[in-house]
């Protein structure tokens, strides 16, 4: 899984690693994996750092069948990487938009292709695309972040058609408003003006989208495919 240092991508790998899964956590530098791994310790499963620029197509790809060859299958894909780069439409720069574009879609795009070529040698597969309510309602100061989610739902829902007959699933989670690191650098005042558009009246846990991960990616989900789970307290519904 990429994105696995912090955050939603860190509580996404050690719920998997408690529940026995071997997980090769993915992110920019091993250093940012190294508490990932402490914590990983004692589960039944196994936790094994990798360090990669998920924006570096050529180098993704060859880390995802690099996988591969070295476990001898892959059975899930969870592309969580992503980063903002956000402002007003009429002042956002061309690489900022791009760069937004590059990490969050395309670099889903390279590893879900790689991915599905091994899963098809084993006939079985999950996708969970991380996508967020940004990019099923828009979100004033991020067009190139809403694109990017937006993007990735029809990505996903594509590649659930093409290879829903080889036993690979996949599946969008679209997190509101978690309770991160970056939603930690929110001001009072932002968080005051947010929480009354959020039915529960609370931003969510980490947790809970490793909840709803957990389960895309069971046997149980095996006729849950194309789909785009919304777990935002009922903002966006």
């Amino acid at each position: 899984m990429t994105g696995a240092s912090r955050g939603i991508g860190r509580a996404i790998a050690l719920r998997a690693v408690r529940e026995g899964r071997c997980v090769i956590g993915v992110a920019r530098s091993l250093d940012s994996l190294a508490s990932v791994a402490e914590d990983a310790k004692g589960a039944s499963g196994a936790f094994h750092a990798r360090a990669c620029d998920v924006g570096d197509g050529a180098s993704l790809a060859a880390l995802v069948e690099g996988v591969h060859g070295e476990f001898g299958r892959l059975d899930i894909l969870v592309n969580n990487a992503g980063i903002t780069r956000d402002g007003l439409m009429l002042r956002m720069s061309d690489e900022d938009w791009a760069d937004v574009l590059r990490v969050n879609l395309t670099s889903a795009f390279v590893s879900c292709r790689a991915a599905t070529r091994a899963m098809m040698r084993g006939k079985f597969g999950r996708i969970v695309n991380i996508g967020s309510v940004s990019g099923l309602v828009g979100n004033a100061g991020q067009a190139n972040y809403a694109a990017a989610k937006a993007g990735l739902i029809g990505l996903t829902k594509t590649i659930a058609r093409e290879f829903a007959s080889k036993g690979i699933t996949a599946n969008v989670v679209a997190p509101g408003f978690i309770e991160t690191d970056m939603t930690g650098a929110l001001g009072p005042a932002i968080r005051d003006a947010v929480l009354p558009g959020i039915p529960v009246r609370r931003f969510g846990q980490a947790e809970e989208i490793a909840a709803a991960v957990s389960y895309l990616c069971s046997d149980e989900a095996g006729f849950t495919t194309g789909q785009v789970l919304v777990v935002d307290g009922g903002m966006a519904m």
